[in-house]
């Protein structure tokens, strides 16, 4: 944002003047100058006050304006701050998940909580932020064992975080962001992990700078996004944002609920009759789809597709028939298939099944979209352009995994997708941008199918599922995928100390459990959460990580590997 008026005769120049401000200057200067004006109505003590002790520059050749003459370019906050990260620190802690997860070709029982720390220098002092997620290694990287896969994570983490620390000072987050995403594409491009992995390890320090810098400035990250206050250029990512900003498509207020879209895992109950005595799971809390239906009231579901489309098809038609008896009116389905079919060509064999079958008529109206249902090494090839061109009444598909790269989401439009899905994990600059460039070509084509989905990565708080909520709630999305409160034991991995904070800060996001411990508070099917939207960038709790491992001392413990490069 500029800032543009007249200044006083006694101030004036033929040339253009661009002064750029620091953030506690720029936080008094009064609402009636953050516009464009040419009248000259400003007091020349107010003036001076504002450029005395900062920098301003001419420009060079800029010729002279007509009238009206004497112009002042005044840039925000983030164009004059200097932004540097000095540190970096890591922490972990153990967790085991309540009932495995199976996904793809992928069952997860075990999920270590990871914690980035940052500490950013910034013109009034020093600022901590940081960042969390759990250690899912097969998600980045379906062939590669647990073992193997979590010490290419940790390699791509440590080498965002040494690479944090060395690119130097820079004018905005975004500019810092950028810095480090350039340098971890230019090692990674000649690394043997895919694109979604080393573009993760920036993720982290992009979150933790953030967060940092959403608490130097005490303001949320909403109220930023809006004012321009990272710095973001949209047309980083697509050039068709040139010249707009995030409140340009994106809605004028963020809301403080949102629908939950419930997880249907591929080994996940759907009624009592599948548990037997040794899988049922004694914690009160609800386990099969029938239980978390009459629980939570949820409406919204995301089941995942194995990739046989006999099988499928079987338990697409099972879950109708258990959903028509549960008590709800009305529901809707998505489809994510975790990269399982080889080809277009196979998912559209499996979908000319579905339309076939008996139970289409149940789900026609239900299917919201399907989520990448190819893998990443023919998603965007010649032929999969050829068969959605050649598919009309083709259901809207949007990517995930193959959401790799800073274009993954243009390269898909392109392809005949209809959008991406957003998680904070691939990126949450990212994550705004192609927002942005989906809601343009919503109001652009209105008939068209367009969409942007808003993913879970079973997240969970303090940090990761709090920043999630922060982030997502400034897309305009009606309902989001969570499945972390449903295959963790609320936040029982965290010191109890850090759970009681939790629950005192954010009552409602989170209860208390009867057995004592903070779980998800789910309402009507509805997460809410206006605590966290009043939050710098998500949670406003004090965390002491100092009651967490230290990421070193966890990896000797687990005898992964020592020798990764810190990255330069």
């Amino acid at each position: 944002m500029e800032a543009v008026y007249g200044l006083p005769d006694s101030l004036a120049a033929d040339h253009v003047i661009t002064v750029q401000l620091p953030l506690r200057i720029v936080g008094r200067i009064p609402e009636r100058v953050l516009g464009h004006w040419e009248s000259t109505d400003l007091a020349e003590d107010d003036v001076q006050e504002w450029i005395r002790p900062h920098r301003w520059r001419f420009p060079e050749n800029v010729p002279t304006v007509g009238a009206p003459r004497r112009i002042l370019s005044v840039a925000t906050a983030t164009a004059a701050m200097s932004l540097a990260i000095v540190d970096v620190d890591r922490f972990i802690t153990n967790a085991t998940l309540r009932m495995p997860f199976s996904f793809g070709n992928v069952t997860v029982t075990e999920q270590p909580q990871l914690f980035v720390r940052i500490e950013l220098d910034h013109p009034d002092g020093r600022t901590r932020g940081v960042a969390s997620d759990g250690l899912s290694p097969r998600w980045f990287q379906k062939d590669l064992g647990y073992e193997e896969g979590l010490a290419a994570m940790l390699e791509v983490i440590d080498r965002a975080c040494g690479l944090a620390t060395r690119v130097g000072s820079g004018a905005t987050p975004f500019a810092i962001w950028q810095a480090v995403y350039d340098r971890q594409a230019s090692w990674g491009r000649e690394s043997p992990h895919p694109p979604l992995l080393w573009a993760y390890g920036v993720s982290l320090v992009e979150r933790a700078l953030i967060d940092a810098y959403c608490r130097a400035r005490d303001r949320p990250f909403a109220a930023l996004l809006r004012e321009g206050g990272f710095g973001l250029d949209l047309a980083a990512f697509h050039h068709e944002l040139a010249g707009t900003s995030p409140p340009d498509h994106l809605p004028a207020r963020s809301p403080d609920r949102v629908a939950v879209r419930h997880t249907i895992g591929l080994t996940d109950p759907l009624t009592a009759e599948d548990l037997d005595v040794e899988s049922r799971v004694s914690d009160g809390l609800p386990q099969t789809l029938v239980e978390h239906v009459r629980t939570h009231g949820v409406q919204y579901f995301k089941v995942k597709l194995a990739g046989d489309g006999h099988e499928d098809l079987a338990r697409l038609e099972w879950i109708a028939t258990v959903l028509d008896q549960c008590p709800i009116e009305e529901y809707r389905l998505t489809l994510d298939a975790n990269e399982q079919y080889a080809s277009a060509e196979a998912f559209r064999a499996f979908w000319d099944r579905l339309r076939e079958a008996s139970v289409w008529h149940k789900l026609a109206d239900r299917i919201l979209f399907v989520e990448q249902p190819l893998p990443r090494h023919a998603a965007f090839g010649v032929e999969t352009r050829s068969a959605f061109r050649a598919w009309p009444d083709k259901p809207p598909i949007v990517i995930d995994e193959s959401d790799d790269r800073l274009d993954s989401c243009a390269t898909a439009l392109a392809c005949g997708y209809d959008g991406t899905s957003h998680k904070n994990v691939k990126g949450v600059f990212k994550g705004v941008a192609n927002a942005c460039r989906i809601r343009q070509l919503q109001a652009e084509q209105p008939d068209a199918s367009y969409r942007m989905s808003w993913e879970d990565a079973a997240n969970v708080g303090p940090v990761a599922l709090l920043q999630d909520l922060a982030v997502g709630s400034t897309l305009g999305i009606d309902h989001v995928e969570r499945n972390g409160h449903q295959y963790f034991r609320g936040l029982t991995m965290m010191p109890d100390s850090i759970q009681e904070r939790v629950l005192a800060s954010h009552d409602d996001l989170y209860e208390r459990h009867e057995n004592g411990f903070p779980t998800v508070r789910i309402t009507d099917g509805e997460l809410r959460f206006g605590s966290v939207a009043d939050a710098p960038f998500g949670y406003d709790v004090d965390l002491e990580l100092s009651e967490l491992s230290l990421l070193e001392s966890w990896i000797e413990e687990h005898e992964l590997p020592e020798d990764r490069s810190a990255g330069g």
